[in-house]
């Protein structure tokens, strides 16, 4: 007898369930053997003297890909949080683990501390004399700027003399509920891996310096926690970033853990651009990164699917889908704006390799073009627009002919020749910004976000998943995005990650940086 169609189903759907938990299982495992073989390593060396620097190198792999594992364990634990009904209990968020056998803060850091008092009328009677029954304590350990410090929260009980109603003032809420860090701490830590480029390991060595015993797998799970509690920002920035009429887009490669493989994979981290300020637009800069396991061109399709307008982009086949009009109505998503600094940087090899006169010649008419950008940037689109039409579209034009004339006389396979039918072929991409004062002429706006990416590839020598790939664009998005706005990403994520677990949901973009206002 066959299954109803709805059986059928839901047995997909376990199967489908029962095959996630296995690979997930099989992860852990493959990084527990991983984990196991640093251990021999690290015995081995000190058994027989120093190793070599591959295996250094390969420690250094394996704590990266334990720490990512940490975060993603956090990141769970607070999405399964959230997802739990708010109950009346103080303790109702909190977390599975266990806080018993805590190590206690160090003595010698600075105390503060904070006494919350309660409203001096009772609640139940409306009577004001109170005499004390008790006090709760509480102890968060906060970071300032240079030094670490102990703030310890007291709530005094007060018992009403008329009634005996105890009054007591709410404990403020914590980012990580049962959980020890400030959100200065916090912010601290996540700055400095994604804005400085400092992975958690090497942050538990600097901490132990201050003699403050913080532990690569407790940071790693606080930023997993971090942007599963930051995620909804990342979102909104991204919405923004890509509801422009002009964006600019990009990736960069980043190798990411394979475990049970021994060796890396290489993922991708996008970012999209939203940047008016060159035409003297009031619209906050913006930059979104998303990651993805591959460089598919359906990747940057979804990603670009809600643009409208221009995309500034190199030549990368993966947007061409987004420049093809509509097949009823002809209309176009996308229209492709090239990248002169792409173009130019042929031609400038083809120079330096051969000093070729016509590269040469070529070279400096470009420049031409980008003096005159220089001398609009920040005016008005139609002033912008002007300049252009004046002078841009004169060099335009004698470049094109020089290109034309310099293609018919030299070998077609040539380095030159190449550089050259480069640009020919994307001409009408190429020259497309000087229709239009909103456009830029490069894609730099997009190099710009990439770069910092770059430096934390170097230091991080790779990501520990897939997972982290995600993880690291939620807090980029948010980083460079302050730094686009020139706001301190430390001061607005200590106070992002304060206010945010108390801020309504339905007016989460008061909180996004272009409108978030510090609290004194």
């Amino acid at each position: 007898m066959s299954l109803a169609a709805p059986d059928v189903l839901a047995e997909l759907e376990a199967l489908r369930a029962l095959t996630a938990q296995l690979q997930a299982e099989l992860y852990a495992k493959n990084l527990y053997i991983e984990k196991l073989k640093a251990q021999l390593a690290s015995l081995k060396r000190a058994r027989f003297g120093r190793s070599s620097e591959k295996l250094d190198h390969l420690i250094e792999q394996l704590e990266l890909a334990i720490a990512d594992l940490e975060e993603s364990e956090a990141h769970t634990d607070i999405e399964r949080t959230a997802a739990r009904p708010i109950a009346s209990s103080p303790s109702a968020g909190a977390t599975a683990k266990s806080s018993l056998g805590r190590k206690p803060l160090p003595a010698h850091l600075p105390c503060e501390t904070i006494v919350h008092e309660p409203d001096c009328t009772c609640p139940n009677c409306g009577g004001s004399i109170f005499s004390t029954i008790g006090t709760d304590e509480r102890e968060v350990l906060e970071y300032v700027p240079s030094h670490f410090k102990r703030v310890v929260h007291l709530r005094p009980k007060l018992s009403c003399r008329t009634c005996e109603t105890i009054v007591q003032a709410p404990m403020p809420s914590l980012p990580i509920e049962r959980g020890r860090p400030g959100p200065n701490l916090l912010a601290h830590v996540l700055v400095s891996k994604y804005c400085d480029h400092l992975p958690l390991h090497r942050q538990s060595d600097i901490y132990a310096r201050e003699g403050v015993d913080l532990d690569r797998s407790t940071l790693a799970g606080w930023v997993g926690a971090m942007a599963a509690l930051l995620q909804i920002l990342s979102e909104r920035i991204g919405t923004h970033a890509r509801a422009g009429e002009t964006v600019h887009a990009d990736d960069t490669p980043i190798p990411v853990l394979d475990p049970g493989r021994g060796q890396t994979k290489t993922g991708r981290l996008w970012t999209v651009v939203r940047d008016e300020r060159p035409w003297g637009s009031a619209v906050p800069p913006a930059a979104f990164y998303a990651y993805s396991p591959d460089r598919k061109g359906e990747r940057a399709q979804h990603l670009l699917s809600p643009c409208r307008g221009f995309l500034h982009a190199d030549a990368y086949a993966g947007f061409d889908k987004l420049y093809v009009g509509h097949p009823l109505t002809g209309d176009t998503r996308l229209i492709q704006v090239a990248c002169w600094a792409h173009a130019r940087r042929y031609l400038y090899n083809e120079f330096l390799r051969n000093r070729s006169p016509s590269a040469e010649r070529a070279l400096d008419l470009i420049s031409d073009l980008f003096a005159v950008e220089a001398g609009i940037n920040g005016l008005d689109p139609e002033t912008r627009l002007a300049a252009r039409l004046a002078r841009s579209v004169p060099l335009l034009e004698i470049l094109k002919r020089h290109l034309d004339t310099t293609l018919a006389r030299i070998s077609g396979k040539s380095e030159l020749a190449k550089a050259i039918r480069y640009m020919t072929s994307r001409w009408k991409a190429l020259t497309v910004y000087a229709t239009d004062g909103r456009l830029e002429m490069s894609n730099n706006a997009a190099e710009r976000a990439i770069r910092p990416l770059a430096l934390g590839r170097k230091n991080y020598l790779f990501s520990g998943s897939d997972a982290g790939g995600d993880r690291a664009a939620v807090i980029y998005t948010i980083v460079e995005t302050c730094k686009m706005n020139g706001i301190n990403p430390q001061a607005y994520l200590a106070d992002a990650i304060e206010r945010i677990a108390d801020h309504p949901a339905n007016r989460v973009d008061e909180l996004l940086p272009w409108n978030w206002t510090p609290r004194s």
